[in-house]
């Protein structure tokens, strides 16, 4: 599981260890972020991102396995969940991921926009990357599916419960991509509003 970001609560609450080791992944993080913009995710190697974030090679591998999962990894997953979890009780299921999507995503947006938009390119670009972020979503459709269970009272081989995660997650996919393609100069959370909405709506057209 990620940690959670140190401007978070859950982050404020981490030992000055865990804080320091936050420090070093998000600027392992950065650097490799900065080199895939100015020559390229294939360009880059493992070995120019630790000498740029001042860490040995074998440290780079100790925070990040790949080098795919310095585009693919950040802090936020727990925080979703957490989130999704706390919605009020009597609020719909598209409510409360659209609620969800509202606090993660505008924090990520008003703390983080560049590096989010960073790695949303790499990931509409790089065809490894895309692989890739197709088994993360699966994984996190599950978990998604397991809260969602939980707080309906459901199975989760409910399948109407797997197609409207599935349909959530494809609104996010789909709105995250035209924000990308429009060089983040849309307002995303508007974006997916939107596209709940329009879910639960029934997709009317």
């Amino acid at each position: 599981m990620s940690t959670p970001p140190l401007d978070h609560p859950l982050g404020e609450k981490l030992g000055l260890r865990e804080r320091k080791k936050l420090r070093t992944r998000r600027s392992i993080q950065e650097h490799a972020l900065r080199l895939f913009r100015e020559q390229g995710y294939d360009a880059t190697t493992v070995e120019q991102i630790a000498e740029a974030a001042e860490v040995s090679p074998s440290t780079f591998f100790r925070y990040y396995p790949t080098k795919e999962d310095t585009v693919l990894t950040d802090e936020y997953d727990p925080l979703i969940l957490d989130t999704l979890r706390a919605q009020p009780p009597g609020l719909s299921p598209a409510a409360a991921i659209r609620e969800t999507f509202r606090e993660i995503i505008g924090a990520m947006l008003a703390d983080d926009r560049e590096r989010v938009l960073d790695r949303s390119r790499l990931l509409l670009r790089v065809s490894a990357l895309r692989a890739r972020q197709w088994d993360q979503m699966r994984e996190s459709q599950n978990l998604i599916i397991d809260v969602l269970a939980e707080r309906l009272g459901r199975s989760t081989a409910d399948l109407e419960l797997r197609l409207f995660v599935a349909a959530t997650l494809a609104v996010w996919e789909t709105a995250g991509m035209a924000w990308v393609e429009d060089d983040g100069k849309g307002d995303l959370l508007e974006m997916l509003d939107r596209g709940m909405a329009s879910l639960a709506a029934g997709f009317p057209l």
